[in-house]
């Protein structure tokens, strides 16, 4: 088995490409099969090396491997030779219409109520009519003849699927320039590097009524292949992702602090009904994924949802998962206590900077009762502290004062941290430590 990931290096991965790619590893994981990178380069506009780069990077960081890195620009002679001999055969055909001659064929059929299909004008030209299109400076583009045949084949997520030639668009697959477009060089590609299994959203689902037809011309097998069409992401509102606006790219998510396993625990869930168990590593993401269970339906991609998938998942992380990411931050005094004690108020990983802040370095106080806050530094227990200290600390001063609940705990909370919300108090306590927290009860602004 031999899946690959065929991404255009035309923009940043967004998150719709990112399942596309989650989706093909797992399953190449899953049953064992080799799982390769293949750059579809041969828009040579908008290709650039830069987002290939980054590609790399982001899969580096997913943690998504793979066997090599294939250019398709790097294999042109291949499909030059393949096209020369669908053109001997008469299935590749040249096409001297201009891109507004076509606008108008299609607006036309449109406005008739007709599908906009080519009406293969080309095939009638004479050798004359050729020459004299040739004459002018026109140089052709190049169509594939689809047979007017029943293309069919049982697909991994919706079964059985079929088209009729007849009702497919002869398409363009090779550019005036001399260029395959994906269409081809995808086909030649699958079929000359032994791709064994191909996943891709609903959106190629026609294409690949014309490439199953390809691969034959080119004189392969397409049965030996197992197509898959999996619902494409929308937005919030339904709208599509575009990878060249930028939309949810893996990069920004990353930069934004979301977790790697957080991004892919909620790729690999999306459009799956079942109870949504989040999984610590990879290996068990593997491990639970069948892509028999992905909807049919359109998945929306929900930001909160998957900000709450991240905390999730940094609530459970281990400390020697995140030691690492934290001494990339250039915090060398998180230990493993602190970060069992602060990691449940955590939504990113860099939030435990600013609990480090409060922790270890000089904040400014809010002194709500000066008076109060007196008393409490009077009273502060003699070290060491545990988590028991807050608990013994609090009931001397109810037992002092009366006080209790919100007028008790919120001017110790402000005058310790500065902040009104956080961690438990109990286990901050212990890691501020006696020195600082009788500094900051005696704070008096100047």
């Amino acid at each position: 088995m031999k899946l690959r990931f065929a991404p255009s290096p035309t923009g940043y991965i967004h998150i719709g490409n990112a399942r596309t790619l989650l989706v093909n590893w797992l399953y190449a994981q899953k049953h064992g099969a080799e799982f390769i990178l293949r750059f579809d380069d041969t828009d040579r506009e908008r290709s650039r090396d830069e987002y290939a780069q980054q590609i790399i990077q982001d899969m580096a960081w997913l943690n998504l491997d793979y066997k090599e890195v294939v250019k398709q620009s790097d294999r042109y002679d291949l499909y030059r030779h393949a096209a020369e001999g669908l053109k001997e055969s008469g299935r590749l055909y040249p096409c001297f219409e201009t891109k507004e001659e076509l606008d108008f064929k299609r607006k036309r059929q449109l406005s008739q109520g007709k599908p906009p299909l080519y009406d293969r004008a080309a095939l009638k030209l004479t050798p004359e009519e050729i020459d004299h299109f040739m004459k002018e400076g026109r140089t052709p583009h190049w169509r594939f003849k689809l047979a007017d045949e029943l293309i069919e084949w049982v697909d991994l997520c919706h079964g059985p699927i079929s088209f009729q030639g007849a009702n497919l668009s002869d398409p363009i697959v090779i550019r005036e320039n001399g260029d395959p477009i994906f269409t081809f060089s995808g086909a030649f590609d699958d079929m000359d590097l032994g791709i064994t299994h191909i996943i891709r959203g609903n959106d190629h689902l026609a294409n690949t009524a014309i490439q199953i037809q390809m691969i034959s011309a080119l004189g392969g097998n397409p049965k030996s292949i197992t197509f898959g069409h999996t619902p494409l992401i929308t937005g919030a509102q339904g709208e599509g992702l575009s990878k060249r606006e930028g939309s949810l790219s893996i990069k920004d998510l990353k930069e934004e602090g979301f977790e790697a396993l957080a991004i892919e625990n909620y790729l690999a869930h999306m459009g799956i009904s079942e109870e949504f168990h989040l999984s610590l590593t990879l290996e068990k993401l593997v491990q639970d994924f069948e892509i028999t269970k992905l909807g049919k339906s359109s998945p929306k991609f929900l930001y909160e949802d998957l900000a709450r998938t991240n905390m999730r998942l940094l609530h459970q992380r281990s400390f020697e998962d995140v030691q690492g990411e934290i001494q990339e931050l250039g915090l060398h005094n998180i230990t493993a206590d602190i970060w069992y004690a602060v990691r449940e108020n955590l939504n990113f990983i860099q939030d435990i900077k600013h609990i480090s802040h409060i922790c270890f370095e000089d904040i400014t106080p809010v002194i709500m009762d000066a008076k109060f806050c007196q008393l409490a530094a009077d009273k502060l227990p003699v070290e060491p502290w545990t988590e028991e200290t807050w608990s013994a600390w609090t009931n001397a001063l109810k037992e002092e004062t009366g006080r209790k609940g919100k007028e008790l705990f919120m001017p110790l909370r402000q005058a310790l941290t500065a902040q009104e919300h956080g961690p438990e108090m109990k286990k901050l306590l212990p890691i501020i430590g006696y020195e600082r927290a009788k500094k900051r009860l005696l704070y008096h602004d100047a």
